[in-house]
């Protein structure tokens, strides 16, 4: 049913990326919770600009306004869509979630973990004499 906020989409897509949503079974098959399929029902009707369910509307809610969300959905246009050659994966056009900065200056955050890794490299070369000469004591080496 088309709200108030109805837009006409013709010449657009709605992408939405929900690889990180969920839980893994298999390496093929994903699980999507309840609120996983909300979301993304949510997502498609706030683009649409449809009424909520009946449910909803007496309760109050609407089905809200839509936006771009980088990393999970993106409305494009045949235009972009065009530009790249017609490919239909979603995370070409969503892109990526914005990543929270943690406030460390990069080179700072980059030496620190540099130092960090030669410290696990030292630990890791001493554990494989350690290892060597245990396989050498069970007659292994």
């Amino acid at each position: 049913m088309r709200g108030e906020g109805y837009r006409d989409r013709r010449g657009e897509v709605l992408f939405i990326d929900a690889r990180k949503m969920g839980t893994l079974i298999d390496r093929v098959h994903r699980e999507l919770t309840d609120e996983d399929v909300a979301k993304i029902a949510g997502t498609y009707h706030a683009w649409r600009g449809d009424l909520p369910a009946p449910e909803l509307r007496q309760a109050g809610k609407a089905a809200g306004e839509y936006a771009d969300i980088p990393g999970f959905c993106k409305a494009a246009k045949l235009e972009e869509i065009r530009k790249h050659g017609h490919v239909l994966t979603p995370g070409r056009y969503v892109g990526a979630e914005a990543v929270e900065d943690d406030g460390e200056p990069f080179d700072e955050k980059m030496k620190r973990l540099t130092a960090t890794l030669r410290e696990q490299q030292k630990e890791s070369a001493k554990l494989d004499v350690a290892i060597a000469a245990n396989l050498r004591e069970l007659g292994y080496g």
